[in-house]
This record gives structure tokens, sequence and C-alpha cells, in this order.
């Protein structure tokens, strides 16, 4: 499966809301760390937690982190802490939100932050 992931540049992309069997596909497609941008429930109560996706991830090896943002409500803070990501988890790194618009935004911001 080949995920339409949106790729800023060879170190980050950005994706739509991922289920956990999803994250082969992620790392096939060369990432080694996954940002969560999303609440928990946030979409109902069909929407995967945060933790059954980490622990999906972690059992494929690749680097977890949540950072949930509400739309439109991003805080300083969070662009100080995406920005610490960015920094610190092994690339390439793919962050997933939504629809991949709120991870974009987030990451432009992050970008700003030196």
């Amino acid at each position: 499966m080949n995920l339409p992931i949106a790729c800023h540049n060879d170190q980050f992309g950005t994706i739509g809301q991922i289920e956990p069997d999803h994250l082969s596909a992620v790392v096939a497609q060369g990432y080694k760390s996954v940002i969560n941008n999303r609440p928990d429930f946030e979409g109902g109560t069909d929407q995967p937690t945060s933790a059954e996706i980490e622990a999906q991830a972690e059992k494929l090896g690749l680097h977890y982190a949540h950072l949930p943002v509400i739309s439109g409500s991003i805080t300083p803070e969070q662009v100080v802490e995406m920005a610490r990501l960015l920094k610190t988890l092994p690339g390439p790194i793919l962050a997933f939100c939504r629809s991949g618009a709120r991870s974009t935004n987030l990451y432009q911001l992050a970008l700003q932050v030196r």
C-alpha cells in the first residue's frame, strides 16, 4: 500500500488520519518517526487512539510522539514542542492529523523557531 503522503522535503511529510495497520506502509516508505497531531476521539470513537497507534509503531521500530493540537488553535508552546521534535526525532518524520493541514501548519510555524 502506497500512502498519499505530502512530502514537504526529504525529511518531512504529512498525511491525514492513519490507522495502526498503515504503519507498515509508513516504514516501507522510509519514515523513521511519526508525530500524531490529533487529539484522541476528535473524530469520534471510531478514530484510533494515540496509544493504539503508538503500540503498533513501537512493534515496527518507529519512533512516536503525540502532540495533540486542536484545529485552529495552535499555541506557541505547541510550536516550540514541534520544533523540538523535528530536531530530536530521527528522520524522515511523518506527521498526521485529520486531513494533514494542521500538521502542515504546525510544521511551517515550527520552522520559524530558532
